[in-house]
């Protein structure tokens, strides 16, 4: 059965909710057109990176405006980084940021506890406290430097039953990079980051895995050394999974401009790696997509390439993105893009998909206007794009959360 008659079926069984999503008046149409491909219904999809910035940075965004944004997308689930103030590292800190989400969610949002205290690298944070509420155990933003203390982190997730979700970089290869160490970098006198200092840290800790038998995600690979070194771990029976972003699968550092909105970390590689990472995507080295959402403000966003913050939006035109570029070309099936974006994130991470969905109109044309975005952060790549598709409504937990 291919994704698109799941889908179908799928909304045969949800025809009295999305009816009233719709609303009556188009409920009848809806319904036949759903035999002509141009009305689907998405089981929710699950993004394992996002940054909802509260705790502690709510200028840039909320859990309110990020679960929203969400909302927009098709998104009924997320993980939430835990770069934030303070730092969930202890059930105290932690509990923090799930009473906001308590108060304010209006989707499923599931925050990982740090590895180590402060996110600093220097001593472990209590894992043992935090296991019961979070999906794994991040320093998302930074790379655990110490190869030890990793090995400790590892041992200690395993006998939690929980994953270790790495941030994979090497502080000792970035030189003050901020974009990649390519031809782009080269040309226009920036300083660039090396692709080793993504996959240097990747082959560190998959030896590590090797020894501790810990699970293993990797976050936002970007390198076609990543993709190479986790295809032979998977290989050798490793417990290893890994996501990319949907800017990596359809950007490259050909298309760098000097502006604030094309700076991420890992940054934009070069052609071959992106090539690589779909090749991935197609052969089931990558497991998932990720957005890795990190709302900046305005100014913080206005400063071009060298000086502006790391991180892009995205979780509203994730779908868009990838239908457009790589489904519509006979790239990428949608039965795959299903999978990427709802049942590979949720089984890795054990989060349940109850009564959530997604009803779209994937005839629908747009062009990405950040302007026009929930989410406070409006430094969007793809901003300009022109898109197929278009969310018309989302139910998460059977209430309808968002509606065009």
């Amino acid at each position: 059965m291919t994704a698109m008659t799941k889908a179908r079926c799928f909304a045969s069984s949800l025809m009295p909710q999305f009816a009233e999503c719709v609303g009556a008046s188009i409920a009848g149409s809806a319904l036949s057109a759903l035999d002509s491909s141009r009305f689907v219904v998405f089981p929710g999809f699950c993004d394992v990176h996002v940054h909802f910035r509260e705790p502690g940075f709510s200028y840039k965004e909320t859990i309110a405006t990020g679960s929203r944004a969400s909302a927009r997308g098709g998104y009924t689930a997320v993980c939430t980084m835990p770069n934030l103030n303070p730092v969930p590292d202890s059930v105290e800190a932690l509990n923090v940021q799930l009473e906001k989400i308590r108060d304010t969610a209006c989707i499923h949002v599931y925050p990982y506890g740090a590895i180590t205290v402060g996110e600093k690298g220097e001593v472990l944070a209590d894992l043992a406290g935090m296991a019961p509420f979070v999906p794994g155990f991040s320093d998302d933003g930074r790379g655990v430097q110490s190869e030890e203390m990793m090995r400790a982190a590892m041992l200690a997730a395993k006998a939690l039953g929980k994953p270790i979700v790495a941030h994979c970089e090497d502080n000792t290869l970035l030189h003050g990079g901020y974009i990649h160490d390519g031809a782009y970098a080269k040309r226009h006198g920036h300083r660039g980051i090396c692709s080793e200092s993504e996959w240097g840290q990747i082959k560190r800790d998959l030896e590590l895995v090797r020894q501790t038998g810990c699970s293993y995600h990797v976050c936002h690979i970007s390198t076609k050394e990543s993709v190479d070194l986790i295809r032979k771990a998977k290989a050798d029976g490793l417990d290893v999974t890994c996501e990319t972003g949907p800017h990596y699968l359809v950007m490259d550092d050909t298309m760098l401009r000097e502006d604030g909105r094309f700076k991420m970390n890992p940054p934009l590689r070069s052609p071959e790696d992106r090539e690589a990472l779909v090749q991935g995507l197609l052969d089931g080295t990558i497991d998932m997509i990720a957005t890795d959402h990190a709302p900046h403000s305005a100014e913080e966003k206005s400063k071009g390439l060298e000086k502006s913050a790391f991180g892009v939006v995205g979780i509203e035109t994730a779908f868009q993105i990838l239908y457009t570029y790589l489904v519509k070309p006979g790239i990428l099936s949608m039965e795959r893009l299903v999978e990427v974006l709802c049942d590979n994130p949720r089984k890795r991470f054990g989060l349940p998909l109850g009564l959530d969905y997604s009803i779209w109109d994937l005839e629908a044309e747009e062009t990405v206007n950040p302007e026009t975005f929930l989410s406070m952060g409006k430094a969007s790549p793809f901003a300009g794009w022109k898109v197929n598709g278009k969310c018309l409504a989302t139910v998460c937990g059977g209430e309808i959360v968002y509606r065009a």
